[in-house]
C-alpha cells in the first residue's frame, strides 16, 4: 500500500506494510542511492533499529547508529549537537542518508539534524509509533523545542521516503498507542467526517489493534496529510494550519506542564476539546459535535481537560506559538465535522473562559 506525496522534485512515497522489512533497502536505494546510512533511534526501540541497521548493512551500505535516551526532553539543541558530533565522527558526507527509527521525538530531532548538517542530508523516516505513522513522519516539518515554546526551532525538510511497518505497533506501550489515536481523531474532525465516523464505529477494533482497522486509519490519515501538504507545503496560505487543530492549546500544555509530562497526543486531545468549546461558544458548532469529540477521546482513555496550570502562563505561551502572527493568537476551530478554519481574532478572555469551562465539565 503506497501513498504518494506530490511535491515536484521533492515528491516521495509513503509505503505502508505489515510484515518484515526485507524490501527496505530497495525502497531506500531507489530513492536516494546512498552508500552510507546513519540510523538515529532511542533506547526503547534499539532492537528495531538494530534490525534496520542489519538490513541496510547486509546490502553493502556502510551503516552507523546513534542511540539516545527516550523522551521529549531529548528534542533539544544539546541532543542535536551530539548528533552533529556523531555524524562528523562517522565521516558523513552530503549523500549520507539519515534514517530516523522511532516516534515523533526521534523523527523531529533526526530530521532537524538532517536538514542542517552539511546544509542538508537525505532523510528516511521509519516511524515506530502510531502518532508518527499518521502525522509527524509525513510533511517535512522537523525541529527541536525551546524553553519558551514547543518546536520553536526548526525547518522544512521533506524525507526521500517514509517506511511504515504496522508490526512495530504490536509492542507499542498502550499509553503511546492511545496517544497516537488523538491525531487520527484530529484528521476526522478537521478534514474528514467519514474518517471520524469510522473511528467511532470501529473504536473497539482499533483499541484491539486489529490490523485491517489500523491499516485503514493510517492510510487515510497519510492521504489527508499528503493532500494538504501538496497544496501548502510551507504553511504559507494558511491551509496547512488546519492540521494543527487543538495544537495551539496542546503546545501550551506541553510547555507549561514540562516537556514529557504529557505525551503529545494526550495534550492534543485536551487541546481539541478546548478548541471545540471555543468553537461552540462562537456558534460555529453544536454542543452535540463537541460532545461526540469528547466521548470518543474519553473512550480512548485520553485527557479531555488541561491540568490546573496557571491560565496566564498558558496564554503567554500561546502568544509565542509558531502560528501566532503580529502578536495575535491564532486557533484552528471546527465549523462542522470534517471542516475547520484558522481564526486570528480570539481574545485572551475567551481563551481563559474556555480553559476554566473545560476543567469544570
Amino acid at each position: 500500500m503506497t501513498v504518494r506525496v506530490n511535491l515536484g522534485e521533492r515528491s516521495y512515497d509513503i509505503a505502508i506494510t505489515s510484515g518484515d522489512s526485507a524490501e527496505l533497502s530497495t525502497f531506500m536505494l531507489e530513492r536516494c542511492g546512498a552508500a552510507t546510512a546513519f540510523v538515529v533511534t532511542d533506547q526503547n526501540i534499539a532492537a528495531h533499529a538494530a534490525s534496520i541497521s542489519s538490513i541496510l548493512s547486509g546490502t553493502g551500505i556502510r551503516t552507523g547508529q546513534a542511540v539516545l535516551p527516550p523522551g521529549e526532553t531529548q528534542k533539544c539543541l544539546t541532543s542535536a549537537a551530539k548528533l552533529y558530533d556523531d555524524l562528523a565522527d562517522f565521516q558523513a558526507d552530503r549523500k549520507t542518508i539519515v534514517v530516523a527509527v522511532g516516534g515523533g521525538v526521534i523523527g523531529d530531532l533526526a530530521g532537524f539534524v538532517a536538514a542542517t548538517y552539511a546544509r542538508g542530508l537525505p532523510l528516511l523516516m521509519i516511524p515506530t509509533t502510531l502518532l508518527a505513522m499518521v502525522d509527524s513522519s509525513v510533511g517535512g516539518k522537523v525541529g527541536v523545542n525551546h524553553p519558551k515554546a514547543k518546536n520553536l526551532i526548526g525547518a522544512f525538510h521533506q524525507p526521500v521516503g517514509v517506511w511504515i511497518n504496522t508490526t512495530f505497533l504490536d509492542s507499542l506501550p498502550d499509553r503511546e498507542f492511545r496517544s497516537g489515536l488523538a491525531e487520527v481523531v484530529k484528521y476526522g474532525v478537521s478534514l474528514d467526517a467519514d474518517l471520524f465516523s469510522f473511528v467511532e464505529s470501529h473504536a473497539e477494533a482499533i483499541l484491539q489493534r486489529d490490523s485491517a482497522a489500523l491499516r485503514h486509519i493510517i492510510r487515510r490519515s497519510c492521504e489527508l496529510k499528503a493532500l494538504i501538504v501538496e497544496k501548502d507545503e510551507r504553511e504559507e496560505s494558511g491551509l496547512r494550519a488546519v492540521l494543527n487543530y487543538g495544537h495551539t492549546f496542546a503546545h501550551a500544555f506541553e510547555t507549561v506542564g514540562g516537556y514529557g509530562a504529557w505525551l503529545h497526543g494526550e495534550a492534543v486531545a485536551a487541546g481539541m476539546i478546548c478548541a471545540a468549546l471555543l468553537a461552540q461558544r462562537r456558534g460555529l458548532i453544536s454542543q452535540d459535535n463537541a460532545l461526540r469529540q469528547k466521548a470518543l477521546l474519553a473512550h480512548f482513555g485520553l485527557p479531555t481537560a488541561p491540568r490546573d496550570w496557571p491560565d496566564g502562563d498558558l496564554i503567554n505561551v500561546m502568544h509565542n506559538d509558531k502560528k501566532a502572527l503580529n502578536c495575535r493568537m491564532r486557533f484552528v476551530l471546527p465549523q462542522r465535522l470534517g471542516s475547520a478554519t484558522l481564526f486570528d481574532d480570539v481574545t485572551e478572555n475567551e481563551v481563559a473562559q474556555v480553559l476554566r469551562e473545560s476543567r469544570s465539565n
